[in-house]
């Protein structure tokens, strides 16, 4: 089921740019008894992203609207919102770019991340890495061809995720989700300020962890850093978090961070 820019329709011109040139961004979201999982911080990271691509949108009001609507048809799903620039313009240029579109997709809430959570994943890290540029890191933006092949090998391997580095072989995140350490009350994350994408799940993580009394850190490190951890988690908007068992030749056990989050709610549907 779709929305494109209130009308229910899947149809959208050849020379929006992002399909062109992948000019937009992106969040995705749970939908529970018809409602969308944490709304606000949602569109909070629409308005941060778009904003910092360039890209003019002020129908919040509608968009809220239409997400609403297109949520109350689902008692347990996802929902994409994705912003593009539009059409207009000459090549890369962005003069004559008038409407932003808003596109909406409802679909089905993956089953097996119960599974995930109850039984624990292990990583592969991936031959293929990240790009390096502090202008668009932390973005969710339509540029995801490196996630593409990125599956594509977990798919050739039959791996359930991927350890995802940098060029400079630092950890960055996973494919579709953010990575978390524990060593004791210590809890790491990567910055993502050369690339990557800023969950939102990663940042309610830290939230409710640092209440607990954990104390969270950023931090830029090689994978060899993650051998010694009593724990590792990975999250999203949809999991929402996983225990880690394994990563490459390593291996741990569900721990006391893991426990929290699953206590204050964090529970895969």
């Amino acid at each position: 089921m779709q929305l494109i820019n209130g009308v229910m329709t899947s149809q959208l011109s050849s020379l929006d740019r992002g399909l062109q040139f992948g000019d937009g961004c992106f969040t995705t979201a749970q939908v529970i008894a018809g409602k969308v999982r944490h709304l606000p911080q949602h569109l909070a990271r629409l308005a941060r992203d778009s904003q910092r691509l360039g890209i003019v949108f002020d129908a919040w009001s509608e968009l809220e609207q239409e997400i609403n609507t297109l949520a109350q048809q689902s008692e347990l799903g996802v929902i994409k919102i994705i912003l593009t620039r539009g059409t207009g313009g000459r090549g890369y240029s962005t003069l004559g770019c008038k409407q932003t579109q808003r596109i909406l997709s409802l679909a089905p809430y993956p089953a097996h991340y119960a599974t995930w959570q109850q039984q624990g994943i292990t990583l592969m890290t991936s031959p293929i890495p990240l790009g390096m540029n502090p202008y668009l890191a932390g973005i969710k933006h339509l540029n995801r061809l490196e996630q593409v092949l990125i599956k594509h090998h977990l798919e050739s391997e039959g791996a359930q995720e991927a350890l995802v580095l940098d060029s400079t072989g630092h950890v960055v995140e996973c494919c579709a989700a953010n990575i978390l350490w524990r060593k004791g009350k210590q809890c790491f994350t990567p910055a993502l300020t050369h690339s990557g994408v800023e969950g939102i799940m990663k940042g309610l993580v830290i939230e409710a962890l640092q209440a607990e009394g954990y104390h969270c850190s950023q931090v830029t490190q090689a994978p060899a850093e993650l051998e010694g951890a009593d724990e590792v988690i990975v999250c999203n908007a949809l999991m929402p978090v996983i225990p880690v068992i394994g990563i490459d030749q390593w291996h741990y056990q569900p721990g006391e961070a893991m426990a929290t989050l699953i206590k204050l709610g964090f529970t895969a549907s």
